[in-house]
């Protein structure tokens, strides 16, 4: 008997190791070598990280995500605060942008750490 069984990807375990900015398949490499650029080799298992188009769901699930996390202290800030709408402006947009700029890279590495779990793997 043959064990030629396709090795099964977690799509859970992707995205832990993309979250975390490792190569999905190995979790050793590094899945990024710029801000958003993705290396399209690992250099620790030779996977090619290139193949998972994660073009347009990263900043769409950030936005979601950060638009969660923000919308509610929006709301309380006018409660507790009388500020000008500028002022809390001037307040609240740094650190949302912050946040978007801080959670994009996790939330890319997660995508396409989900791409490489439904993936079907190479022969």
């Amino acid at each position: 008997m043959t064990d030629d069984a396709p090795v099964r990807r977690s799509p859970f375990a992707g995205l832990k190791r993309g979250a975390r900015g490792q190569c999905p398949n190995c979790g050793k490499g590094r899945l990024f070598r710029a801000y958003l650029k993705i290396r399209p080799i690992c250099e620790i298992c030779g996977h090619d990280n290139g193949q998972y188009p994660a073009d347009d769901a990263p900043p769409y699930f950030t936005i979601l995500i950060v638009g969660h996390l923000v919308v509610g202290p929006l709301l309380a800030f006018h409660v507790i605060f009388t500020w000008p709408p500028g002022l809390v402006l001037a307040v609240l947009l740094p650190g949302l942008t912050a946040l978007m700029l801080f959670m994009l890279p996790i939330v890319k590495g997660a995508v396409v750490g989900v791409l490489w779990g439904v993936a079907k793997p190479a022969p």
